[in-house]
């Protein structure tokens, strides 16, 4: 059996060797029949042929690159007249850029004879396949989309969005960039942020502070309430119920616990004083407070000792 394997494998050895002996042969022969006059004219036709497909690409391709600059400043100062944000400007920008160079790479390739059809079947295919394999940046290309049209978010906001607080810098096709308060640079991906929860604290021009304060049993409430209001519209950067939007300083009694007393004030700030008027009221509550009588709370044991 092996040796009529082998024997096989010989004989098709044997006429392929044939096969290609006989077109080298046929090839040969055309060439020996053909005047050489002949054959020197076809090769200088077909030359002269190619060389001007690639002049032809080549003047394609340095037309096709001085459009593509000339329209992608066109886009640019289109969406700068339209005073877009920046972060969906140079995704526009970049979008169109990529989808002109591709194209003028398919046109160009089509003035050199080479069969387009095949090379976008293949970029398809390629396409596919790098799209499988890289599902998590389809899925961050995606987001990326959503944040630019819905906008929850643009650059210059101080949000706070998967477990980091910061302002946005960047808004990329697949990330964005945060920058902490403690000027840390952070990369968020834009899948999980569209798909997740973003606390954006630069859309309202209002906020408003919330503080609790904590006082000792036997205070005098009136008075503490007193106190505390006082404090908080001594701040200039308060506001009050005749700005559209906020309410007047609010001091309430919240809660009674097992060794102190809660109160809860609430408070109306422009957005960019919030931190001010927030560090303020605490130092001066802090301050102020026990200069009035009022005491603050602590936690208290007490330890009952049974002298018999």
């Amino acid at each position: 059996m092996l040796i009529n394997l082998l024997q096989a494998e010989a004989a098709v050895d044997q006429f392929t060797a044939d096969s290609i002996k006989a077109k080298t042969v046929e090839t040969l022969g055309a060439l020996k029949d053909t005047e050489p006059n002949v054959l020197l004219q076809n090769l200088g036709q077909q030359a002269l042929h190619f060389g001007l497909k690639v002049l032809a690409a080549l003047a394609i391709y340095i037309i096709g690159a001085w459009l593509i600059k000339k329209i992608t400043k066109m886009v640019s100062k289109g969406l700068e007249k339209k005073a877009s944000d920046a972060a969906l400007a140079s995704f526009v920008k970049s979008l169109v850029s990529i989808t002109l160079w591709v194209l003028l790479i398919i046109i160009t390739v089509g003035a050199l004879g080479i069969n387009t059809t095949s090379l976008a079947a293949l970029l398809a295919a390629g396409g596919m396949a790098i799209g499988m394999a890289l599902s998590g940046t389809v899925q961050n290309f995606a987001g990326g989309i959503m944040l630019l049209v819905f906008k929850p978010i643009k650059a210059g906001d101080f949000i706070e969005a998967q477990g980091f607080t910061g302002t946005v810098s960047e808004i990329n096709i697949t990330s964005t960039k945060l920058v902490t308060l403690d000027n840390r640079v952070v990369f968020i991906p834009n899948g999980a942020l569209s798909s997740g929860n973003i606390n954006n604290f630069s859309v309202k021009d209002l906020r408003r502070v919330d503080i609790n304060v904590s006082v000792a049993y036997g205070t005098d409430i009136e008075k503490a309430k007193a106190t505390v209001l006082d404090i908080i519209k001594s701040n200039p950067k308060t506001l009050n119920a005749g700005t559209p939007g906020a309410a007047d300083p609010f001091v309430a009694l919240l809660t009674l616990g097992e060794s102190t007393i809660t109160l809860v004030t609430r408070t109306w700030v422009k957005a960019e004083d919030y931190w001010d008027v927030y560090f303020w009221i605490n130092e001066n509550l802090y301050s102020r407070l026990p200069e009035s009588g009022i005491e603050f709370s602590y936690p208290q044991v007490t330890v009952n000792i049974n002298k018999d």
